[in-house]
């Protein structure tokens, strides 16, 4: 079956994330500069990175290499594009993260931000015991109504993602990486102008 990911246009993720009543991808931006600051990694891989929203907080001085992983290689190629500065230590790996057979190279910091609403709990268990990071930051969203998408001009272009969204709650994704050996970290949270809320869980091998 066809991710769905496949099919929205980058442009239309962007604007949705970005409008004034959502303020999505602003909030991300900020949450990724602390996750990347939060300890000194070399490594770096980013789950579902779509455009690089958030590689502007990368430090060149310290990171070598950062992996953006992404089902649509559209996204991909654009997030190349506009970050150029990060020529040699971006790379980009175009992969379904539903694939059983999926290999993902090691990375120091695994991110998972907005993502595991897509792919499922024991999906992501697997994926990170694939990557096997010391480090792991998640954000998921908290939904203060019925629908885990939010108004916006741009809202239709997201009913695909129905059918494989996943409904988040923070002590159902704390006991998943208990599971797998992972403890928490820290935890901390953002509220969205529609009320909803953007919840970071930091967890440490």
């Amino acid at each position: 079956m066809k991710n769905p990911w496949e099919d929205i246009p980058l442009s239309d993720y962007e604007s949705h994330m970005s409008s004034e009543n959502v303020f999505q991808l602003q909030t991300l931006s900020q949450m990724m500069k602390e996750q990347f600051s939060s300890d000194k990694f070399e490594s770096i891989m980013i789950l579902g990175i779509a455009g690089g929203n958030g590689l502007e907080h990368i430090n060149k001085e310290q990171v070598n290499k950062v992996y953006g992983v992404d089902v649509n290689q559209s996204y991909l190629d654009e997030c190349v594009k506009r970050y150029s500065e990060l020529n040699g230590v971006l790379e980009t790996i175009c992969a379904d993260l539903l694939d059983d057979g999926l290999q993902l190279p090691y990375s120091q910091l695994l991110v998972a931000n907005l993502l595991i609403e897509y792919i499922g709990y024991s999906c992501f268990q697997r994926v990170v015991m694939n990557v096997k990071p010391k480090y792991v930051s998640c954000i998921i969203q908290i939904n203060s109504e019925n629908s885990f998408v939010s108004d916006s001009p741009y809202l239709h272009s997201f009913d695909c993602l129905e059918k494989v969204h996943h409904q988040m709650e923070e002590e159902a994704l704390i006991n998943c990486m208990r599971e797998i050996d992972y403890r928490t970290k820290e935890i901390k949270e953002r509220t969205l102008p529609n009320g909803k809320r953007f919840l970071r869980i930091d967890f440490v091998q």
